[in-house]
């Protein structure tokens, strides 16, 4: 492929979900810094009449139209596809990417990858001995604002030396009007407010406090100690607090609540070091939309981003160069560390009494 030339990815569609909704609508955006062609092949839904109506409804004036499969293994044996996104709840994840690194597909599965890490260490194995891509859709970590702020805290030390984040993500998910079969209430699905939303938290605890991976690093970072105590209404975790403790006494406090009548104001992360301060606003910790750099005796300085759209398309950009350089994974959420991510969830859980029905006994 020539250098000036951008990489077309065809992808399939695991599942017709909300999040599917928005990553198919992300990657159909005419956008300037578009940095691949992306090209919606084909949609799996577990039948032919939800396929067909996810099209109508989000895909209306796509041409050529996607071919709609009422079943996920067509997906796989589809030849004209290239990678898939599995959008399905947690629970589902392990055997989705089995599924499709067995047909050989690329892949990007949304996060949290699985519910915990001896199943994302099997699906690692599993595209490692196949020779496929793989990725966990961490959007939030491919934002330019993201990566904006880690080079400002890490390389141009703007606000010092980094001593600790404070990030809190809660909405009202009304899990009092919801049935024990959403994926919200129901264990066996991975119902946890910690895997949903708390991932955010802890994420931009991880994004404060240490240095950006890189595009070559692919071993994992110190493994903080973790000090963590949840809330739970029938075994689910509907609020979870954790503190990130690093050998060099950096803290991250990171915290989650999907309960009634709560919600995070926008100003919903603070970096703290030692000569200022950067705090991060937007709609909720998963889509942020600018920051503040506060720095003593400056007058603060604001940073906003463009942002059309979700923004899930800088994921798919990232997946489709990766792929045509023929690399395996990628250098923002490489394997390691989405399975040291896992780890530190798997313990959170274990402090705070959650416990699904697939976690090893």
């Amino acid at each position: 492929m020539p250098s000036d030339e951008k990489p077309t990815l065809r992808w399939g569609i695991v599942a017709t979900g909300l999040i599917s909704s928005w990553f198919v609508a992300d990657l159909i955006i005419d956008r300037e810094d578009a940095q691949a062609n992306h090209i919606i092949q084909a949609i799996g839904s577990s039948s032919l009449e939800k396929g067909k109506a996810f099209v109508a409804k989000h895909l209306p004036n796509v041409s050529p139209a996607p071919t709609v499969y009422g079943s996920y293994d067509e997906i796989y044996t589809d030849p004209n596809v290239d990678a898939v996104y599995i959008g399905t709840p947690h629970a589902f994840h392990k055997k989705n990417c089995l599924d499709a690194i067995s047909h050989g597909k690329s892949i990007l599965c949304e996060k949290t990858f699985t519910l915990n890490a001896v199943e994302a260490k099997e699906v690692f194995e599993a595209a490692k001995a196949k020779g496929v891509f793989v990725m966990e859709a961490m959007w939030t970590r491919f934002f330019p604002l993201v990566k904006t702020i880690q080079k400002l805290v890490h390389e141009d030390n703007a606000i010092g030396h980094v001593l600790r984040v404070i990030c809190d993500f809660a909405m009202d998910q009304h899990l009092d009007s919801k049935g024990q079969e959403s994926r919200l209430k129901n264990l066996s699905l991975g119902a946890s407010s910690l895997l949903d939303i708390g991932i955010y938290s802890l994420t931009w605890g991880i994004i404060g406090l240490e240095q950006p991976l890189g595009d070559t690093l692919k071993e994992a970072q110190e493994k903080p100690r973790m000090l963590a105590t949840s809330t739970l209404s029938e075994g689910v975790d509907v609020a979870t607090s954790m503190i990130l403790h690093y050998s060099d006494g950096r803290q991250a406090i990171a915290t989650s609540h999907s309960g009634v009548g709560v919600r995070t104001p926008s100003n919903f992360c603070r970096i703290e070091g030692s000569e200022g301060s950067i705090v991060v606003d937007g709609g909720a910790a998963s889509v942020p939309n600018s920051f503040v750099l506060q720095k003593r005796g400056i007058e603060d300085q604001k940073f906003e981003f463009k942002r059309p759209g979700k923004g899930l398309y800088w994921e798919a950009d990232a997946v489709a160069l990766d792929i045509a350089a023929g690399r395996k994974e990628n250098g923002t959420m490489p394997w390691a560390e989405t399975i040291r991510v896992m780890e530190l969830l798997d313990e959170t859980r274990r402090q705070g009494g959650v416990v699904f029905p697939q976690d090893p006994q």
